[in-house]
This record gives C-alpha cells, sequence and structure tokens, in this order.
C-alpha cells in the first residue's frame, strides 16, 4: 500500500499507485503549493531520510510531540493526560515505533481530536497505532478529509466531549469547523486551552492573532472575530498553547485573548 503524504502541509491521502498531480489541502487559498512544485513522500521514506519524534513535557499532564527536522508546516501535536484517560491533540504526519513506544510508556491514547484540516495529517495511522481509537473532527470540515477511515467521529454543534473533563469548542474563523481544546483540570484548575492555530501565538507572546490565511495574510472580519471572542469568553483559562513550538501565554491567557480580539477589531476599523 502507498499512503502518500503531501511535503509541503503533510496530510496523508488514500491508498494509491499513484498520488495526483496536486494536493487539495495545499491548493486551496488558506495554504500554498511549493514554489519547488508538489512533492510527496511516505512513511517509509521519511523513516530512512532519518526523521524522529520529540516528546517534550509542556506542563504537568501536557507533553507535546514534534518532528525533527521539521516537516511540512512543523506543527506540534499534544498529549493530554487526565484521570478519564489520554487524548492526542491535533496530529503529525511522521510516527514510527519508537514514537509508539514511547507513548505507550505515558499512557497511550484513548481519543483523537484534530483543531483543523492543516493538521489532520497521519491521524489515521495515529489512529491505528493505538487499537483504532476514535478521531474527533467537526462535521463542517468534512469535506477536507483526505484518509476516510470507521474511526472518524464527525462531531456537531458548539462543543464535544471526547473524554471526561476535555472539551473540543467550535470556534470558526480560520476554517469553518475550527475548534480548541478546553481542559478544565489543566494548570493545577485554573484551565488550559490548546489552540491550534483558531487562536495563533504571535511572537509577541502576549498576543494571539485571528486569520483567515496565515502564510497568504488573508485576514479574517471583524464580526467572525467578534464571534470567536464572545464563544470563548465563558471559559476561564490560564494557559494557552498553540500549535507551533514556543506558541504559549502561561498566565492570564484568557484575558490575552479577549485584548487581542478588540485589538485587532481597532486596526481594522
Amino acid at each position: 500500500m502507498a499512503y502518500n503524504i503531501c511535503s509541503t502541509c503533510g496530510i496523508q491521502l488514500e491508498d494509491a499507485k499513484h498520488p495526483p498531480g496536486s494536493c487539495p489541502i495545499c491548493t486551496n487559498d488558506r495554504q500554498y503549493v511549493a514554489r519547488s512544485g508538489q512533492q510527496w513522500t511516505t512513511l517509509e521514506k521519511m523513516k530512512r531520510r532519518g526523521f524522529k519524534n520529540r516528546i517534550t513535557r509542556v506542563e504537568s499532564g501536557l507533553h507535546q510531540i514534534i518532528t525533527k527536522p521539521s516537516f511540512g508546516i512543523g506543527q506540534r501535536a499534544f498529549l493530554v493526560r487526565t484521570k478519564s484517560g489520554n487524548l492526542l491533540w491535533d496530529c503529525i504526519a511522521y510516527i514510527d515505533e519508537d514514537t509508539i513506544t514511547a507513548v505507550k510508556g505515558l499512557g497511550g491514547i484513548d481519543a483523537i481530536a484534530i483543531s483543523h484540516p492543516h493538521f489532520y495529517s497521519s491521524m489515521v495511522e495515529w489512529s491505528e497505532a493505538f487499537g483504532g481509537v476514535p478521531v474527533y473532527i467537526h462535521k463542517l470540515d468534512a469535506r477536507w478529509v483526505q484518509r476516510s477511515s470507521p474511526n472518524t467521529t464527525f462531531w456537531r454543534g458548539e462543543k464535544a466531549s471526547p473524554l471526561s473533563g476535555l472539551e473540543i469548542i467550535h470556534l470558526g474563523g480560520h476554517f469553518i469547523g475550527s475548534s480548541v481544546l478546553y481542559w478544565s483540570g489543566g494548570a493545577t484548575g485554573k484551565g488550559v486551552i490548546l489552540s491550534g492555530d483558531t487562536l495563533h501565538v504571535v511572537m509577541d507572546r502576549r498576543w494571539v492573532s485571528f486569520m483567515y490565511s496565515y502564510p497568504n495574510h488573508i485576514p479574517l472580519s471583524a464580526r467572525k472575530v467578534r464571534a470567536i471572542a464572545s464563544r470563548i469568553k465563558q471559559y476561564a483559562f490560564a494557559n494557552l498553547h498553540g500549535g507551533f513550538e514556543g506558541g504559549d501565554i502561561i498566565g492570564n491567557a484568557d484575558r490575552a485573548v479577549q485584548l487581542s480580539a478588540e485589538r485587532y477589531v481597532d486596526h481594522l476599523r
């Protein structure tokens, strides 16, 4: 079987002898095709090229998983460890036996939830590696799934709870189904948000931003940003961890999101 992976965005496609001429994720105006043209790889080729995953503790009960050297758009996944089980938030393309062994040593994975299509990557591989655990994706983004699986759970509405104490919150914006994960017990009970790039932590780590396309610099409307801020306002959280290494706001993160929305809208006026 040949499950091709886009080298630009990291998404894995259905089994096919030959990959398509272009990646359906990268040809959307939120993303881009590399200047060198469309290129594909596989997990086997990545292993031969020496890719490895690095797993490190971010805070109590939370580990990040990052591929080195960087691959695709370079995002990180998170393993959230709770009394009710472990959840993998967002996904990365590369997975190997060393990764599986290390994650099992931390309690394994009981469920997977994805913020938006750019982080679907090899989610089916990850699900199958841990016994066919459910993969939660908002129904509004179902059209972007590129590899089908009976383990995919399409949820609807404003929120879903894959495990006790964890809520996936639909915010929209970047994609119509874009979501974040709320972990009420994180940060010693002060609450944690894992945001992908639905709420994108910027270089000045006191703030987040909101975009339709980050690489192509296409902003969201004031109306959509206000809607995101309104939906997340009911949740108290001290810390926020974005989709990329170093993208963390520690302390008063809920206030930072609200102030960021106000600043964003002010600049659109």
